[in-house]
Formats: structure tokens, sequence, C-alpha cells
């Protein structure tokens, strides 16, 4: 192709930062019918220019100064997505969101290496936003802990060897990414923490460490009661820790000075509707808004800390429980299918006329969106039950708690207005019996931490 001899001729003339920079620039600005060719023409320019070759024109980099152009050319791909990086961060975006969008719009392969970047940039940052908040830092931990690129050798040639690709590959991979990363959005931000919310995170945090070892132990055990005894523990924890902390802030005059804080807790595929479902459930029995945004794959939740990590444990163990409760099913369903005898027709008893299995509908989309529904709603029903239950104990100053509590309701929703002045409502409908009956039975056993 005339244009990519071009580029590639461009790397001996012109400056090596110019044609990565042209190369980003043409991925970026092409519309999306173009968008493929684009990425082709400036991997073509950013293999070469890194001296890694290309599989599309057969030239590579060579002899004494190949290393110190693919030095350069590193030098300045990382200065590039350093500030691509950074951008996304001014946008309201936070590490883990942009792992999240990289795996959900492209590959897992483009997620670990937006991990590599993110990574890269943080070790530039030292006083990056991870100093000064608690969820960043946590986020940028467990990247490090995936083991994402160290800073050896080439960004291109470490990210080729892992994902198995010649450099032409691994160039339009790297293209892929920035040109996402260079027109994501902005959304709207999720400030640290403030002091006072930071305070209560690290003197709630030997505490969430109990809850979370009780939710554990609740999801693994085969025994339903002992789950129950585990998770009504938890959830007696949570639910006392909150109402302690209210009493608290009330008494000293401060039921609100703080103000509400926000996270944001990943909805994956697929099946994301029903997910985004039961985390508002646990959201609003905790005192807490959840405000989904589809399109990114997470949920936004408002309230106060801890009760914003508690919703998270809840919501996790819940959705551990959910897919446990699926999994159990089809098996169950898998077994009965298998039973039958065959019927004279070439089908087996446990299969309809199109072939699909009359007891095996847990593995279809519609019993398992429809078991989901299903769980969402009963769970919403029972938390809010045991939040009701927790509220009215006896030993507590109904006097001074319910005005206090109210405060915190009213808090929690002004912030989420404030930062979400403009949202929808969906109804989502299940459209399998079988799926919904089963849902339905899955959250009836479920271990809430609250009372059956």
């Amino acid at each position: 192709m005339k244009g990519e001899a071009a580029d590639v001729a461009d790397v001996a003339e012109n400056d090596v930062e110019d044609v990565i920079e042209r190369a980003y620039l043409r991925a970026l600005n092409a519309a999306d019918a173009d968008a493929e060719d684009a990425v082709d023409l400036g991997a073509s320019a950013l293999a070469a220019a890194g001296g890694s070759g290309t599989a599309a024109s057969g030239t590579a980099a060579s002899g004494p100064d190949a290393s110190g152009a693919a030095s350069a050319a590193n030098d300045a791909l990382l200065a590039l997505t350093d500030r691509l990086v950074r951008s996304c961060w001014t946008r309201g975006w936070q590490p883990a969101d942009v792992v999240r969008i990289a795996r959900r719009r492209l590959t897992d392969g483009h997620a670990r290496l937006a991990a590599d970047l993110i990574t890269a940039e943080a070790r530039t940052a030292p006083a990056a936003t991870a100093s000064k908040d608690p969820r960043w830092a946590a986020q940028l931990a467990e990247l490090a802990a995936a083991g994402p690129w160290n800073g050896e050798g080439t960004l291109l040639a470490a990210h080729g060897r892992r994902e198995r690709l010649d450099g032409f590959s691994a160039a339009v991979s790297v293209l892929e990414l920035l040109r996402l990363l260079g027109r994501l959005p902005r959304i709207t931000p999720v400030a640290a923490p403030t002091a006072a919310g930071a305070a209560a995170h690290r003197h709630a945090a030997p505490l969430l460490g109990r809850i979370r070892a009780l939710l554990a132990k609740a999801e693994s055990t085969d025994f339903p009661e002992e789950a129950e005894a585990l998770s009504s523990k938890a959830q007696q924890l949570m639910a006392r820790h909150s109402i302690d902390e209210a009493l608290i802030a009330s008494d000293a005059g401060a039921a609100g000075s703080d103000g509400p804080g926000a996270c944001r807790i990943g909805i994956d595929q697929p099946y994301e509707g029903a997910k985004a479902l039961l985390l508002d459930a646990v959201a609003a029995a905790n005192r807490c808004q959840a405000v989904w945004a589809g399109d990114f794959g997470f949920s936004t939740v408002v309230g106060f800390e801890p009760d914003l990590e508690a919703v998270e444990l809840l919501y996790t163990s819940l959705l551990v429980q959910a897919d446990a409760a699926m999994l159990r099913t089809a098996k169950g369903a898998g077994k009965s299918a298998g039973s039958g005898t065959g019927n004279g027709s070439g089908h087996g008893a446990g299969k309809s006329r199109n072939g699909k299995a009359r007891h095996g509908g847990s593995r279809s989309k519609d019993f398992r969106q429809s078991f989901l529904i299903a769980y969402a709603g009963r769970i919403r029903e029972r938390l809010a039950d045991a939040t009701e239950q927790a509220t009215h104990a006896p030993d507590l100053p109904a006097e001074r708690l319910l005005p206090a509590l109210a405060a915190r309701d009213v808090a929690v929703r002004d912030t989420t207005t404030r930062m979400f002045p403009t949202t929808t409502s969906h109804r989502l409908k299940g459209r399998d019996h079988e799926g919904w009956t089963h849902g339905t039975e899955a959250a009836d056993r479920a271990v809430l931490g609250g009372r059956q």
C-alpha cells in the first residue's frame, strides 16, 4: 500500500515522536467504518519505528542502531500512553474502570495491556490520586498483583510475547486500545473519601475483615444451617455498625456535615440488568443508592462510609450464591434430561422437537435471566425486612436513631441527584417460568445475614 510505504519511510526521515503521534491521531480520528484501515496503517509505522518489523511490509530495523531505535520509540510511546492514561483520570475514569471498558469493548488481551499502561503511568506519578484515595490505591494494588509489564524491555515487545503476537499485530493491539482511551467520554467523577470518611474506613477495617471472613465461609459451606448462621452474624455486624455510626455522627452534630461518598462497582456481562437490580436491592437495604451505567459496565453507589464497602461485600457474596444455585440447578436438570429413554423419533425423552432439553432450561439465556431477576426481587424483600428489624431493635434509642437515619437518607438522595441529575428507570421481566421459580427459591435459601 502506498500510504503504508510512505509511513515506513517517514521513520528514517522524521522524529520518532512525530511518527508515533501521527499514527495515534490517524487511528483516533478515523470514522468507525475506516478505523481498521487507519489502525493498520498506523501500526505499520509504529512497528517499524519500534524496530520490531511489520508483517504487512516485511521490513525490520537491523544493525547497530536497532536497539537504540527501539528504545527511542518505546520512550515516545510511553510518553504518549502516560498522557492518555492521565487524560482518562481527568475525565472521571478510575483504573478499574479503564481495564473493565477495555475488556468490554475489545478483548481480555487489551484489558491486560490497559493494566500495563496504568501501572507504567503510576510509576511516573508518585504523587497521584492513589496516595489520597484508598479505593484508588486498592485498584492499583489489584492490577499490580496480576503481574503486569514491569518496565523491562519495550512495551511492544513485552505485549507481543505475552499475547503471542508478531510485531505488527502487537502494534495493532496497542493502537486499538489507544483509540479507545482517546475516545472515552467524560463521566461523573467519584471523589476520594474525605478525611472523616477515610478515618471511618480505617476504623471499620477490622470489622469489615470479620464480615468478609464470615461471608467467605458462608459461600463455601455445603450446610445451609451453617451458612445462615455465618451470614446472619455478618449482616448483624453490618447493620449495627451503620446504626452506631449514624448515632455517633448525630451526637457530634455532624449527621451529614461531611456528606456521603461514592464508589463504582463493576456489573459484568452477561445478564447485566439483573445483576444491577441485585446491587440496587443491596444498596437500598444499606441506605445507599445505586445508579447503573449500562454502557460502561458499572454502577455508582452513593452512601456513607463504610456502608459502601458493606454493599460491595454483600453484593459479591449474594452474586456468588446465585451463580452456585444456578449451577446446581443446571446439573440437576442435566441429570433429569439424561435419565429419559428414547421416544422412537430420534430424540431422547428429555428433548423437545427442536432438540432443546425440556428440563435443561437452566442453560438457556431466558432461564438464567429470569432466575436472576426473580432472585434480585426476592432478595430485595428479605433485605428490607432485615433492615427494618435491625432499625427497630428494642435496645436502640428510637427517638435519636430515626431522625439520624432520616438525615442520612436525605443526604444520600441529594448527593445522588446532584451527581446524576438525569436518570431513567428500567423494568426487567423474566420470560422463563421455571427460571423465575428456581430464582425465587434460591433467594429464599440465600444467606443475607438477616433472619430467615
